[in-house]
């Protein structure tokens, strides 16, 4: 049986990637700082794993005696909070991660899976994308996904696999909801206010993907022999999957028809707009196979909300919110000021 580290395993999409990999019987352990605790989960599930309460600058050689593979997801995940603290974003979201790929390699794991990001294509226009575009990144978050990526890859040896998950924007449910993602955060104020406000002019073209099939791609590289995804990117998503934020607006409306779209343009025509090409994952990786599109998903959003009273205090406060949280962690002094906002 293959042991899995789960970094970030309970963040938004880690849960589903956990479940997924106990349920498809490997030995998973999860190492979190557990900043989005009991009161960000939108349901309860328990996993049974072992579990490392640290903050991944501080994994050391033991956390990965034994281990196979890492799925590395922990980092300060959207650009709002990464525009917090550009130093933090930088010294999480990249230092980290390269130290804990070099301890991996020295360590004798196989492969190390790397939680990247489409937003790292930046300002592209109209046409799709293939994982040879250039990078034009926008945001501190995006910019570390790149220097990530690029000191990854490089370890890459004939004992030590790693890839790169370029994600499309993630939505869906998960026990740690997240509602600063597009989708998510659509269909709330559709189902709170019975509006569907869009803070752009709604023309940005956004690729998207469901957490779960996210999980999926985790588990088809960890899965793939190790010559077809050593040293590799892959963008994560399906080609039909690509919406400009206005059109997903209106297929929400369509399940939802009380509600209005409103289109404030208020934060002008956001910059960041790409469209991705998906070819590449489904031609190297044909066991990676998605299970959700957009209409789906939508209407599991909305079972989701529905039936665990999602009001508009829930929507619009820090729980499911990663900025308000860990804003309000270090305005309580959950978090230490020096040693983790410095």
């Amino acid at each position: 049986m293959k042991k899995i580290l789960v970094t970030g395993h309970n963040g938004f999409i880690g849960p589903l990637l956990v479940k997924l990999l106990t349920e498809n019987g490997y030995n998973v352990v999860g190492l979190d700082t557990n900043y989005f605790g009991h009161d960000c989960e939108l349901y309860s599930q328990e996993n049974g794993i072992r579990e490392i309460v640290k903050d991944i600058r501080n994994v050391d050689e033991k956390d990965l005696e034994g281990i196979d593979a890492v799925c590395h997801l922990a980092a300060l995940s959207n650009d709002p909070l990464g525009q917090l603290n550009e130093d933090l974003t930088y010294s999480i979201n990249y230092e980290s991660t390269v130290h804990l790929a070099k301890l991996a390699k020295k360590a004798g794991v196989k492969k190390f899976v790397y939680s990247s990001s489409c937003s790292l294509y930046g300002v592209a226009g109209d046409k799709a994308l293939t994982e040879e575009a250039a990078f034009n990144p926008v945001t501190a978050y995006a910019k570390s996904k790149v220097l990530s990526e690029n000191a990854i890859l490089q370890l890459s040896d004939k004992d030590f696999c790693t890839t790169s998950l370029r994600n499309a924007t993630a939505y869906g449910i998960s026990p740690k909801l997240r509602v600063d993602l597009v989708v998510n955060n659509l269909v709330g104020w559709a189902l709170t206010i019975g509006k569907i406000k869009i803070l752009s002019d709604g023309t940005p073209w956004r690729p998207i993907v469901h957490a779960e099939d996210i999980a999926r791609a985790f588990i088809a590289v960890i899965e793939a022999p190790a010559e077809s995804v050593n040293g590799q990117a892959f963008n994560v998503g399906i080609n039909s999957e690509n919406y400009q934020v206005k059109d997903i607006a209106t297929i929400i409306s369509q399940i939802i028809p009380d509600c209005e779209i409103i289109i404030t343009g208020e934060y002008g025509p956001d910059s960041r707009t790409y469209k991705v090409n998906f070819d590449k994952i489904k031609n190297y990786l044909p066991n990676f196979i998605p299970k959700w599109n957009l209409t789906k998903g939508v209407e599991e959003i909305v079972e989701s909300y529905r039936k665990n009273k999602l009001d508009d205090e829930k929507f619009s406060g820090r729980y499911f919110i990663r900025l308000k949280q860990l804003e309000y962690l270090l305005s309580n002094k959950f978090v230490n000021e020096k040693l983790y906002w410095s």
